[in-house]
Formats: structure tokens, sequence, C-alpha cells
């Protein structure tokens, strides 16, 4: 045995007091902050769903307002009624006619400037979704043109460049296929030529749907909380935005995963100015896979609040914590006081079983020489039985009576010495393919009446049918009966016993034998096959070292998992195939 600790060195110290009360603080700090975290993950939640309801609403009426936009566009099918012209009709109308008026004249300014290159064009028609631009001279001759400006094109915007109007606005009513290409023409700002855009039917969807997108997001825009809505298409142009807005950013990988349907929603935090909010991302979808991201600003204000109160009251519940275990620490040592006779008495009995540990070390030493004289008197009482036997009847009985104490006490002697030289010379294993699963059914059943008079509920489960594994059959039961017994030994009243069975990559088995007894600490775990560690009362404490050599013998190993009062968990792992000589028992 390891040497016995002092009564002084089992009084638990100050500074071990101080280390648990600091361990238990901290623990009750990160658990707080797990919970602060779960609250705030609640009202992020909460705000997604806010989320969520903006873009279904701004998905509604941007539907909505899409498709009276583009039947003002097209107008109306072959025979199909008249929409009726109201407010709602020019107000929509007015819209698109100024947001491309104001691209018109930004590309009038740049033009006037320094001219437009053809790169330049290209993100001008990109970005704002036009099919086709042009700019034409006082004549009529055309400076630029985006693509080749077809003639029925030009002869609509023939007024504006013969200066007989400064505007012409063809996009309203086109029902035929052919004439559904929109034209607006524009007078430049200086008098000297024409600038034209035209928008095929896949643009006049485009502005169809950013023009109704602005309206639903101007009224989405509106709701209480609400900073700012941004929707975006798939390519990252803005199709409508209102309010303070963050720096113009692309699509991130979230937003992508949303457009892909990987993700329902999302949100992060962004600054706008010196405060924090935060942004809520939805996919956005008309009938059909979704066509953008809508992007919806929330005051953290709220939420703030709500964390900091209960920031507030976690450091008022450590700072209870901290007295209380104040309070404990003065109390566990008076109580240390009261208790340290009965201790220095505990360290005295454990000095004792330490001499009688050594003396039971000191007879595994001498067993081999103890057998042979036993071997010498078992024969010579066989001898005195067999030709000595006294005539009489009654001294006969008494004789046969004596002999038969005699060889019961040397079987008995014999029993004790094979398990001190367990460990004093090597053991020879007779290996031959088994099954495995035969040896765990035998068990059981072996063990089986033991474990219901104790009250032990033993289950056995077996993943494999025959799982065959070299191995000395009554060695390797023997070694498992030992586990099982001590699994028993651990429980204190009723329990349980767990044996699982299974075969593992790289050609091992594994027998898993869990119960639910007391348990061990982690230093004892380190002891419990030396075979002059023991915490029977009764018994040499050998059956854990002998299986702990037998395993080993077939080129296994056994590995613990214990902690007090929480049970023990004994792995036995061994070789599907016949072990070298290297990793076999000598």
């Amino acid at each position: 045995m390891n040497q016995i600790p002092s009564a002084g060195q089992i009084l638990l110290r100050p500074v071990t007091l101080i280390i648990s009360c600091a361990i238990f603080v901290i623990l009750i700090l990160v658990m707080g902050l797990m919970d602060l975290n779960r609250l705030d993950r609640s009202l992020v939640s909460f705000m997604e769903v806010r989320g969520l309801d903006v873009a279904e609403k701004i998905e509604r009426e941007s539907l909505v307002n899409y498709t009276s936009i583009m039947h003002m566009l097209r107008g109306e099918a072959a025979g199909e009624t008249l929409i009726p012209l109201t407010d709602e009709t020019f107000l929509t109308q007015e819209s698109l006619i100024k947001a491309l008026l104001g691209v018109i004249r930004t590309i009038d300014s740049r033009w006037a400037a320094s001219g437009i290159s053809p790169e330049e064009a290209k993100g001008v028609i990109e970005r704002e979704g036009l099919w086709l631009l042009a700019v034409l001279d006082d004549g009529g001759r055309v400076l630029f043109q985006s693509r080749p400006l077809p003639g029925q094109v030009l002869a609509r915007a023939k007024p504006v460049i013969q200066k007989n109007k400064d505007l012409v606005i063809d996009l309203f009513g086109r029902p035929e296929r052919a004439a559904r290409t929109g034209v607006v023409a524009l007078r430049r700002s200086s008098g000297n030529g024409t600038i034209l855009v035209a928008l095929d039917d896949d643009a006049l969807r485009w502005w169809g749907m950013r023009i109704a997108m602005q309206r639903a997001v101007d009224e989405a825009g509106q709701t209480p909380g609400v900073v700012f809505v941004t929707v975006l298409d798939v390519r990252g142009a803005v199709l409508g935005a209102r309010g303070e807005q963050p720096a113009p950013q692309e699509i991130t990988a979230k937003e992508k995963e949303l457009l892909s349907g990987a993700a329902a929603v999302a949100a992060r935090d962004i600054r706008l100015g010196e405060k924090e909010h935060l942004m809520v991302m939805a996919p956005l979808s008309l009938e059909g896979p979704p066509a953008g991201i809508v992007r919806v600003g929330f005051e953290r204000d709220r939420m703030d609040q709500i964390l900091e109160r209960n920031r507030h009251f976690l450091f008022l519940s450590t700072g209870f914590i901290v007295l209380a275990g104040l309070f404990s620490l003065w109390f566990v040592f008076q109580n240390q006081k009261r208790h340290l006779a009965r201790i220095e008495e505990m360290r005295k009995r454990l000095e004792q079983s330490e001499r009688l540990s050594s003396l039971g070390q000191l007879a595994a030493g001498v067993a081999h020489e103890i057998r042979n004289p036993l071997n010498a008197i078992s024969m010579a009482s066989q001898r005195l039985q067999r030709e000595y036997m006294p005539c009489e009847q009654e001294k006969g009985a008494e004789f046969g009576r004596l002999t038969g104490v005699i060889r019961d006490e040397i079987r008995r002697l014999n029993v004790i010495i094979e398990d001190f030289l367990t460990f004093s010379r090597s053991r020879r294993l007779e290996l031959r393919e088994f099954s495995l699963t035969e040896v765990i059914q035998k068990l059981a059943r072996l063990m089986g009446e033991e474990a219901r008079v104790r009250g032990i509920a033993l289950t056995v489960r077996s993943g494999q049918d025959s799982l065959m594994v070299p191995m000395d059959v009554d060695k390797l039961q023997q070694a498992l009966i030992n586990i099982v017994k001590n699994a028993m030994e651990s429980i204190e009243g009723t329990g349980s016993i767990d044996i699982v069975m299974e075969k593992r990559p790289g050609e091992r088995a594994v027998v898993r034998i869990s119960d639910t007894g007391s348990g061990l600490a982690p230093g004892e775990i380190e002891k419990i096959f030396d075979p002059d560690y023991t915490t029977k009362e009764k018994g040499l404490g050998l059956g854990l070292p002998i299986a702990f050599e037998i395993v080993r013998g077939h080129g296994g190993t056994i590995r613990v998992q214990s902690s007090p009062g929480r049970g023990t968990t004994f792995e036995v792992e061994l070789p599907t195939k016949t072990p070298s000589a290297g990793t076999a028992g000598r």
C-alpha cells in the first residue's frame, strides 16, 4: 500500500475550501452567463419571427402591386376588362416614370461630364435592369448604343429626336407581344440630343417588381420598432429600401443559404451610427423559389434592457452565494475540529491494515514452499485412510471423519495458495477458437441466481450472434466472473449490472460490464489491479488482479471508467485473432 496520510493531511485545508468555493462561484457564473446567452437567443428568435412577419407582409403587398403594375405595363389581354383608372393606378405609374427619369438624368449628367465607356454602360444596364441604352446627337445620329437600335424603337422616340417633344413615355397598355418593349426618350438637359432607354419583357418585369417592392417596403417600414427595411434581388441589386440604411453590403454567405433554402431565417447585430441594431434576414418568395432577400433592422433597446436586468440579478445572486460559501467555510472548520480525534483513530486503523497487507504479500512469497508439504500431507492422509483404517466400526467412522477434515483443509489451503501463486508464476493458456457470445451467456446463467438473490438486475446485450475469439475458455470465464462478482459486491441494496458485447474495427472484441455500485475514486482506479491493494473486509482481494493477468495473457486490455456514487464500467478488449507471443501471457 501507499503511505497512509496523517490526520493533519486528511484535515481539509483552508486553501482547498477556498478553491472549492471559487470553483462553485465560477460554475454559478458560467451557468448564469449560459442562461443570459439562452435568453439572448430567445429574444433573437422572437425578433426573427417578427422579421419573418414583415417579410411575409412585403411578399403579399408586393405580389398585389406587381400584378397591378404588370397589367398597366402590358395592357389587358384580348377581350378582358379594362383596369379602372384610380388614384392608386396613377400613383403607381408616377412612381415608375419618376424612377426611370431619375436613371436617364443620371446618365445625362455623366455623359455631359466625361462620356460613358462601354464598361460603365454595362454596369448601369445591369444595375438598373435596362434592355437598351442609347445616346443620340441633335441630328439623330447615334453616339452610343449598348446594342443595335431597332427601327421600331427609334420610330417611337422620333417626336423627341425631331424636337417636337421633350419627353416620350411609351410603357403602358401594350398587350401585343411584338410591341411589349417599353420606350422612354428624354431630351438632354443641354438641348443637344436625346437619351433613349428601352425595356424588354424581362426588364419590364424587373422594374415592375422594383416599384411594387418599394411600395410594399414603404408600408412595412411603418411597423413599430422597425428601423430600416431593405429588399435585394438574387444579384444583390436593391429593389426597395426605407429608413437609415447600413453601409452597402453584398449578399453574404448566410443569405446565400437563405436563397438556396438551406435556412429559413438568420440574424446578426449591426451598427448604425452610435447604436446597435439587430438585422433579421429572410428569403423573399413570390409564388416560386426565393427571388431575393429581405433585411429588416430592429431596435435592440428593449432587448438590452432585459439582458441588463438579468445581468444585475446574476451578480447579486453570485454575491449572496459567496457570502454563503464563507459561512460554510467557517462551519466546516468548526466541524473538523470536533472530528479530529475520530480521524486520528481512523489513521491508526489504516496503518494496521497496511501492516496486514504487507504480511499477506510476504505470505505470497512463501506460498510455493508450502505447497509441497501440503501435497505430502494429502498423500499421507489418503494412505492412512486406505491402509490403517481401524477395524472397529465406531473408531473407523471417527478415523474417516478426521482424515476427511484433513483433506478438506488441504484443499482449502490449495485454493488460497493458488491465488497467491497467480502473481509468482506465469499462466499457461491453451487458446482455441470459441464463441465469446456463448461464454457471456454461460456467465449470465452462472451468476444470474446470485444476482437475483442480491436484488440485482443482470442483463446481457449482444450485437453479434456468434463472435469467435481465440481464448482459454475456463480462464477467460474465470476473469469475467471475477469482474461481475466485484460489481455485485460494489452494489449496496438493489441495483443493476449490464453486460454488453460488441465487435470493433481492427479485429477487436469488447465486453463492457457496467454496474450501478458505489464507484471508485480516481486514485483507486490506478490501484485496483495491484495484488497488494484491496478494499474488502474479508478475503484476499485478488479477483481483479487475476482477471487482469488472464486478459493480458490473451493479448487484451482492461479499461476502467468510474466515479464515486455513479458506478463503474469495466471494458475488456480482446483480439479476434490469435495473439502473438509478444502480446500473450508468458
